[in-house]
């Protein structure tokens, strides 16, 4: 088994080189796991390229196994450059065998779960990484072909989106998390205008959402029963999706019911959006509305750090956040088979899509479209859970 290590030397706190070298590196040692080379991130795709050299060396019923050291921004490049690789040496030409590669994940925030699991058991307790297939088109008088881009953690628009746009600007003055709050605050009053498509599960043939009366997942009330897309109109306040995780952040519970409810069925994206239209108060896109909201929306999105208890947060007659009473959901969890989004022409901000940390906006008139899938048993990209 070939074994490599690859860290990416700026992300998060910029520590990845050191915590390799006491941490990660000596517990190998420890474990008897020979790794044949450790390598750093020097430029954008670094990561694909460094890969794709030790892949195109390995035996073809051979597995790579990667020990990454990066935050999901680098994974994202790994995915999408090995997606569209010419793969040439041992593996030239080879198409009934599919590259199989083990990644082994230290992220930049909580870090040596994924280690202790290939250690413990380097072939066992692999699970097969979905994708998020991400599809961008430009309006269809433009006659540009749509591009598409493979996530393997989140991928969303409104808040998320924007505060990862603006942080991006303030990484050079701020390395370390604080610019993510400062960005935050910077967003904190903004509604995106858009309207969205919920997809069904494959499977299923329903798009779910979750009843945290129930504590489970119902069919979406939404759906015809002729067409099982909803549609799912703004003006949101959050929209995002994961695909693989439970969270952003050790704390940081987003989508809890990845881990606490697993889809037992084909690949899905689990989905959390904020619409404050559905707060019992709010009934008008105004200046006034939105100020008066902000509260709402880091009351509710603070109860993520609570083991992810914002899934379970109502409104108040008064439209407040509350655990009690009957009222309105401020939450909709949904499980979907993909989405589709298209922001109002007018609204700058919701074209702004986040792709596993990577910024992209989508064109005047364009569209975003997503769609979940995992690869077949023993080939692409397997993750120690």
């Amino acid at each position: 088994m070939a074994v490599i290590a690859i860290y990416n030397p700026v992300c998060g706190d910029q520590t990845a080189k050191s915590f390799f070298e006491e941490q990660v590196l000596p517990i190998c040692v420890t474990s008897s796991v020979l790794v044949t080379t450790v390598s750093s991130t020097e430029r954008v795709n670094h990561v694909g390229e460094l890969v794709l050299a030790e892949l195109e060396k390995t035996p073809i019923n051979e597995a790579l196994t990667v020990i990454l050291g990066s935050g999901d921004g680098t994974l994202h490049e790994l995915i999408n450059y090995l997606s569209s690789a010419d793969i040439k040496g041992t593996r030239a030409g080879v198409t009934s065998v599919p590259p199989e590669i083990h990644l082994v994940l230290v992220p930049c925030e909580y870090r040596l779960q994924s280690v202790r699991s290939f250690l413990q058991a380097p072939d066992s307790h692999l699970l097969p990484l979905t994708l998020a297939i991400t599809t961008l088109s430009s309006p269809p008088a433009a006659k540009i072909r749509p591009k598409a881009v493979a996530s393997a953690v989140v991928i969303s628009t409104s808040l998320h989106a924007s505060i990862l746009h603006d942080s991006e600007l303030l990484r050079a003055e701020m390395p370390g998390i604080e610019r993510f709050k400062i960005a935050a605050k910077q967003n904190s009053n903004k509604w995106y205008n858009g309207y969205a498509k919920l997809l069904p599960v494959a499977s299923l043939g329903v798009v779910q959402l979750y009843d945290p009366d129930a504590k489970e997942f119902i069919s979406h009330p939404d759906a015809d029963e002729d067409n099982p897309v909803v549609d799912f109109y703004g003006p949101f306040a959050y929209f995002l999706s994961t695909v693989n995780v439970d969270r952003l952040e050790p704390a940081f519970r987003i989508t809890p019911l990845v881990k606490d409810i697993p889809s037992a069925n084909d690949a899905s994206c689990d989905l959390v959006a904020i619409r404050p239209f559905s707060s019992p108060v709010v009934s008008i896109d105004t200046p006034e509305a939105r100020d008066n909201f902000v509260s709402i929306l880091w009351d509710t999105l603070q109860a993520a750090y609570q083991n992810g208890n914002h899934v379970n947060l109502r409104y108040d007659e008064e439209g407040k956040v509350t655990t009690e009473g009957e009222g309105p959901f401020v939450v909709e969890y949904v499980r979907c088979g993909g989405w589709e989004w298209i922001p109002d022409d007018i609204d700058d901000d919701a074209h702004i899509v986040c792709l596993d940390g990577d910024i992209v906006t989508i064109e005047k008139g364009g569209r975003a479209v997503c769609v979940a899938a995992t690869p077949q048993a023993k080939a692409g990209f397997m993750v120690h859970g």
